[in-house]
């Protein structure tokens, strides 16, 4: 049967999308069907793992764990027969695998790729594991992973990385090579996996491929990014919590709008549907976030015990569409619309909620677009991006001022996107003559994106003169390092020299403190 449930001749709807996806999720909830036929004796292909194996959205008694069987990952069905395969897999409280505490069998299926998303329970709270998976004679590298301390617990310390826009051809992971060597408790990935555009023919490393639009074109792309080894040993040493931006399925894309005109939201959805199949596929998430033809519920919370409450959003798939216009627009004509929203009122009220009633000493918003108002041109005339919250200025006053009314404890934004690293405070009103921080943000760098950078002292001076809510600006690639207590969040800009050849040194460029109950940044 074909791969991507698309009609001949006219554009799916929404309920026909829904419908015909709906037996797809039984059957990656049940087991194979006959339009499906197990291999029993067909021979499992040589090395079926070289997409690496991953875990992610650990619990404090489970976590998922992730493989995708491609011996040949950049042809179309990644060299695997059109059968579904019996993959076995093991969790060990050793790293020698000599100790078994948990196995079982899972079952890849050409029909989500050859994917497997094994939800493991049953596991001891707030502790490491290891793991492997088993197809034929065939096994995979062993990973890493780990549980999350009970809802009750008080734990010391909480130690993680943050990751995000990840571009093939501009440059090679280097960061993730340091990464890995942090020896973080989990990683947060905020967007920009992959890159969907025509490969850059002048980068270091081109991938050949065209634009992608099909279900098999996301497949081929997101091969060729985790073919890298340095993200397959990132993914391998600690469990993920993932998140999208837009570049996963269209640049600068509004929930059914394309950023091209000439896109019908209808045809738009066709390709999120193909998008967001593949981006299930191949990420550790768990079956409450199997797609369901262009939709796909993405955004959920962690408790990382008492010390923190963890917010994932989705930025992407709820929002109105950006002002008409240049992404960059002056700041006195944007309007400040109670109709745009960068949330979606579910998200919104989902997201209030939880930080109304959580516990946590601190209360993390992991999201995709910068959120601080930042004037990004020198002079009297602000201008600001209208693709991130400062072109959904209503929304932006609604969550900052809830933030500081609702006497929310502790909140950090983590953000990514832009491929440079920020230190911001969040104040409840940019246009207040005396403002007040009501949280601080830290973007965090790109991987790779966006090639080279530099640290540029002096576009910091000129920042924090038009901007005194920034306290920290660069323009390197990396990733952060947070060291969470009960009483201090700490965060450090990690980054490199450069990334268009291999080897750079890394560096620690600066760092800031949060005392508890004290919601300004202080360097050290």
């Amino acid at each position: 049967m074909p791969s991507t449930p698309l009609p001949p001749r006219r554009p799916l709807t929404r309920r026909e999308f829904i419908a015909g996806s709906a037996s797809l999720a039984a059957l990656a909830l049940g087991g194979c069907s006959a339009a499906a036929t197990r291999a029993t004796r067909t021979q499992v292909p040589a090395q079926p793992f070289k997409l690496g194996i991953a875990s992610g959205d650990p619990s404090s008694d489970s976590v998922v764990l992730w493989t995708r069987l491609a011996p040949r990952p950049a042809e179309v069905g990644g060299g695997m027969p059109q059968e579904a395969f019996d993959v076995g897999w093991q969790v060990a409280d050793d790293e020698a695998m000599s100790r078994v505490v948990r196995s079982g069998t899972a079952v890849a299926d050409p029909r989500w790729g050859h994917s497997v998303h094994a939800e493991v329970d049953g596991l001891r709270s707030d502790r490491w594991y290891w793991y492997r998976f088993t197809c034929g004679d065939e096994v995979s590298a062993t990973g890493r992973t780990r549980t999350l301390p009970n809802a009750g617990a008080s734990p010391d310390k909480l130690r993680f990385a943050v990751a995000n826009c990840q571009k093939w051809e501009p440059g090679y992971y280097t960061a993730y090579e340091y990464l890995i060597r942090e020896h973080p408790d989990i990683v947060l990935f905020l967007g920009d996996y992959i890159y969907e555009k025509d490969s850059d023919s002048d980068g270091v490393r081109p991938h050949g491929q065209k634009e992608v639009k099909t279900l098999d074109d996301y497949r081929i792309r997101y091969a060729i990014y985790k073919s890298d080894p340095a993200l397959q040993a990132a993914h391998a040493v600690a469990p993920w919590f993932v998140t999208w931006d837009d570049h996963e399925v269209n640049n600068d894309y509004a929930g059914a709008i394309s950023e091209r005109p000439d896109v019908t939201p209808a045809e738009f959805l066709q390709r999120r549907a193909a998008a967001y199949q593949a981006y299930y596929e191949n990420m550790p998430l768990r079956r409450t976030a199997m797609p369901s033809g262009p939709d796909l519920q993405l955004y959920r919370r962690f408790e990382y015990g008492r010390l923190a409450r963890f917010h994932i959003l989705d930025t992407r798939q709820y929002r109105t569409d950006q002002l008409a216009g240049p992404r960059m627009q002056p700041l006195a004509g944007v309007p400040v619309d109670p109709g745009a929203t960068i949330l979606g009122a579910e998200q919104k009220a989902w997201l209030f909620d939880g930080l109304r009633q959580s516990p946590a000493a601190w209360n993390a918003i992991a999201q995709q677009v910068l959120m601080a108002r930042i004037d990004l041109r020198e002079g009297v005339d602000a201008l600001v991006d209208v693709d991130k919250w400062a072109g959904y200025e209503h929304e932006r006053r609604e969550v900052l001022r809830f933030l500081e009314s609702a006497r929310i404890r502790n909140p950090v934004v983590l953000t990514g996107d832009i491929h440079e690293n920020w230190a911001n405070e969040l104040w409840n009103d940019f246009d207040s003559p005396e403002p007040r921080p009501v949280a601080v943000e830290f973007l965090g760098t790109s991987i790779s994106s966006s090639g080279d950078g530099t640290d540029r002292p002096d576009y910091l001076e000129d920042l924090l003169r038009e901007n005194p809510c920034v306290k920290y600006h660069n323009n390197e690639r990396g990733y952060l390092v947070c060291e969470v207590t009960p009483k201090q969040w700490r965060t450090d800009f990690k980054t490199v020299e450069y990334v268009t050849r291999r080897g750079a040194p890394l560096n620690t460029r600066a760092s800031f403190v949060i005392e508890s109950g004290d919601p300004h940044l202080h360097l050290v």
